[in-house]
């Protein structure tokens, strides 16, 4: 993280746009504690939002539009004016963002795998043939069918809270979530099985924030691009660049995860049809990347390697 302090004008506030969910307010909140440290003299104030992704609870996001449904009412916040900046899982985010909007920060990135959780306490290797585990992402739903074919996979929706309370009362005997949803709740000790890459690569940008304001708000930009942090961002990048690539959606089930070792970066990928089939799967190793332009660069690289993919361009 940048050690870069920005002292902010006596009484300067600013007002961030937060979903309203219990996930999204501890992270929003977290987010802006660490900039009010750096920031000396920030005052910042909530506007809470509900978005088209929280009003619509019983449909599969696939139904309903997609990605972008938990930001929409977000930027038209900040597009109007009623908010300065918002903060998102930036997972939730799509390739693109409205040319008059930026991600000017993303800060360091919480522990990006995903978990399983059980109300019996088995892992993922010891589930019963048959068991019925919940999960709302194509993704993760591809993921264990390649680990666990016997498995009943169904969809779910809700908060975490939600979901956890479904395993709970036994209309799941599992549910896989992000471990990074589950630590910023205080609630790491639900988690029965951290998977590994290998089993469930991550989402696009998992367990990293995205921090979106007007691209023509400089005073905005230069306070949060005190807590950007560089690794987070170049890996981030190269992710979002697969995703922008094969025109990655929440109707395609498609991954991808970089990682520094060293002075190399790994950056592994998959692609394939809305139904699980033609799974195509990649894994390079660069050399660290010195901008976010040559991460994008790299991005697009490994994205070749996935296509011709039918319906991805």
């Amino acid at each position: 993280m940048r050690a870069a302090r920005f002292r902010a004008p006596q009484h300067m506030k600013l007002i961030l746009a937060t979903r309203r969910s219990a996930l999204a307010l501890a992270q929003s909140r977290a987010f802006a504690e660490t900039l009010k440290r750096v920031t000396p003299g920030l005052e910042i104030e909530e506007l809470h939002v509900v978005t088209s992704g929280d009003k619509t609870q019983d449909k599969p996001l696939t139904d309903i539009g997609g990605k972008g449904l938990f930001i929409k009412e977000l930027e038209e916040a900040l597009l109007d004016g009623r908010a300065d900046f918002a903060v998102h899982s930036i997972k939730d985010v799509p390739a693109t963002v409205p040319p008059s909007l930026v991600l000017a920060a993303i800060p360091k990135r919480e522990d990006p795998r995903d978990v399983l959780v059980t109300r019996s306490g088995a892992k993922l290797a010891d589930l019963p043939a048959g068991a019925r585990v919940g999960t709302g992402s194509l993704r993760r739903a591809l993921s264990l069918k390649q680990a666990r074919p016997d498995l009943v996979i169904e969809p779910i929706r809700g908060n975490v809270d939600t979901r956890l309370r479904k395993v709970d009362e036994g209309q799941f005997d599992g549910v896989v979530l992000a471990l990074a949803g589950l630590k910023r709740l205080g609630l790491t000790a639900r988690a029965t099985d951290i998977l590994d890459p290998s089993i469930s690569l991550p989402a696009i940008g998992q367990g990293a924030l995205g921090i979106e304001c007007r691209l023509d708000d400089k005073s905005t930009i230069e306070v949060l691009s005190s807590i950007i942090d560089r690794e987070t961002s170049i890996c981030v990048c190269a992710e979002r660049a697969v995703m922008a690539a094969v025109d990655g959606n929440c109707r395609t089930p498609v991954a991808a995860y970089a990682e520094r070792e060293g002075d190399k970066m790994r950056l592994r990928a998959l692609l394939a049809e809305p139904d699980g089939s033609n799974l195509r799967t990649v894994e390079r190793v660069y050399t660290w990347p010195a901008s976010e332009a040559e991460s994008e660069a790299f991005g697009k690289d490994a994205a070749a390697a996935l296509k011709p993919v039918s319906g991805a361009s």
